[in-house]
């Protein structure tokens, strides 16, 4: 389906009482979801429509990866954190105390702690980003670095790894899967907020006949919308905007005007 017309949309802006978000609840109760269901007299309900499963050591045995052969790691998230050293002590490899740790964020680097006392260790962090870690990666250019990952990542670290033509192992050592969303069968929402394009792949594998009707369906980020778009499904709410950097600050954009005109 083409990219919707501002009229249609118009036309679909109806009054907003519901919310499904398809993520886990936020554990911090000041989360600006309940706010805004606060604020507006929102039902906002939390599901995760996908779900992390680790590889069994045997599979990744199949992938014929030596983690001792390398020098440095790459941790874009706590997944990859949990499945490296999981997968590390089924396989009895003890990490050496010289092992590089890459990390994508502060939040990932403070997560290592939980398996290895970070003061004893040589730790990179980045600020957010893939493209945060570029610098500081090309100042090791001589490490043979392993990618933990899932079976479904974005080419963001293997791209900055080949145009650097650097040395990368990339090594699938977790699944993202479609949750169980059968007892949804007959829940319906005014809007669903999806945040990867795997949340649009568990819909339809869990609903394989579901029609949008006047549900209306928000994505955040590009390759989300465009799912959503690839799908035959019709975007109504796209985050981030340049007046609305966050998914709630799109919804709540949306909402003050469907509320408005209803």
């Amino acid at each position: 389906m083409s990219e919707m017309t501002d009229n249609l949309l118009q036309e679909r802006l109806r009054k907003v009482e519901s919310i499904l978000v398809t993520q886990a609840r936020p554990t911090d109760e000041k989360s600006p979801y309940f706010e805004l269901a606060k604020k507006y007299d929102l039902k906002v309900d939390f599901r995760p429509f996908i779900e992390v499963k680790g590889l069994d050591h045997r599979d990744f045995r199949r992938q014929k990866v030596d983690i001792l052969a390398h020098t440095a790691i790459i941790l874009t998230s706590r997944n990859a954190v949990d499945n490296f050293f999981r997968i590390a002590k089924e396989l009895r490899i003890e990490i050496p105390i010289d092992m590089k740790y890459f990390c994508i964020s502060e939040q990932t680097a403070n997560y290592l702690q939980k398996y290895i006392v970070i003061r004893k260790r040589k730790i990179f962090v980045g600020q957010k980003t893939a493209a945060d870690l570029e610098s500081l990666i090309l100042k090791h250019k001589t490490e043979k670095f392993l990618f933990p990952c899932s079976n479904i990542r974005s080419n963001e670290i293997p791209n900055l790894m080949n145009r650097n033509d650097l040395h990368l192992t990339e090594a699938i050592m977790y699944e993202t899967v479609p949750a169980d969303l059968s007892d949804l069968t007959e829940v319906f929402y005014d809007i669903i907020c999806f945040y990867s394009p795997s949340g649009i792949t568990s819909l339809d594998s869990n609903f394989p006949n579901w029609q949008q009707n006047n549900t209306r369906l928000a994505a955040f980020g590009p390759t989300t919308a465009k799912a959503i778009r690839d799908a035959g499904y019709i975007l109504d709410i796209e985050a981030p905007l340049p007046n609305a950097p966050s998914m709630t600050g799109a919804l709540e954009l949306y909402i003050k005007k469907a509320n408005h005109l209803s």
